[in-house]
């Protein structure tokens, strides 16, 4: 089935705003309307990347955005970050989430100050009632523990595992939060059987797809520069592991991003039925 034909797709992860789109970002943005691509939700690393994400909302009214601070990013974590924070997302109602944010110990050993950031982020999320985009590599033991004591004192959350690369059993922790899974190109790679493994077990009101554009193109374009409309790739993948029609895929995971992040899609009969199911 060609994409003219496909219903909608949403990219819940994104970052436009990085320098490698400045040259050509409409020419982009042409390329993920034509590939069906109807809403995006783009994530923030650091405080100073908001005027330009806000003015990129501005830009392409598909786009929803979260404010964070990134783990890798805990330089930009200052007194005043969770009011910078707090004040950005109150002033736009196109802030959906707050991230994205987490944990990383497979680039960074700072453990200590990234649970430092990361705290009073959750706190703000469950202050504002948002949910959460979370980045986590090799850092399940840690963020699986404090999301357990935070649930113990009553403190959930609600959020997606961005860019999932963790094992089965790991993902079954996280859902066990309430938390979506969302699969990027990395789920094209062929030597990614955990993550294989995940999109065939991951219930189906429970999963997204996305780019991280401009990293982790998918597979037939790997090595290249990631855009929003190659999400159809990682959708077409999902589905073959999951041995589900493509347009299953398409209807399900943009169901599951438009209800968590309350994003701009227009789902048919067919995705309000799918996004329903127990």
């Amino acid at each position: 089935m060609s994409s003219a034909v496909l219903p909608p797709l949403i990219d819940s992860h994104c970052h436009i705003v990085f320098r490698q789109f400045d040259d050509d970002l409409e020419v982009v943005a042409s390329r993920w309307r034509e590939a069906g691509v109807q809403a995006l939700l783009h994530a923030c690393v650091e405080p100073s990347e908001i005027p330009g994400i806000r003015a990129l909302a501005d830009r392409f009214p598909e786009m929803r955005y979260g404010v964070g601070v990134h783990p890798l990013d805990t330089e930009h974590w200052a007194a005043d970050t969770v009011e910078v924070l707090r004040d950005a997302a109150l002033a736009d109602s196109r802030v959906v989430a707050i991230g994205e944010l987490g944990l990383d110990l497979y680039r960074a050993t700072n453990l200590d100050e990234q649970l430092a950031t990361l705290i009073p982020q959750l706190d703000l999320a469950e202050e504002l009632d948002l949910p959460v985009i979370i980045h986590c590599r090799d850092a399940a033991e840690p963020m699986l523990s404090l999301l357990h004591e935070r649930q113990q004192a009553g403190r959930s959350i609600k959020g997606v595992m961005h860019c999932w690369g963790g094992t089965p059993a790991e993902m079954e922790g996280f859902l066990a939060h309430g938390l979506y899974i969302s699969f990027s190109g990395t789920v094209t790679f062929p030597k990614a059987t955990e993550t294989h493994q995940c999109a065939q077990q991951v219930p189906a009101q429970r999963y997204l797809v996305e780019t991280d554009c401009p990293f982790l193109s998918p597979v037939p374009r790997r090595g290249k520069r990631n855009e929003p409309s190659m999400v159809r790739h990682v959708a077409e993948r999902v589905a073959v592991l999951r041995d589900e029609p493509l347009e299953t895929v398409c209807l399900q995971s943009s169901a599951n991003a438009a209800r968590l992040f309350n994003l701009p899609y227009q789902p048919s009969k067919e995705a309000e039925g799918l996004s329903n199911r127990a």
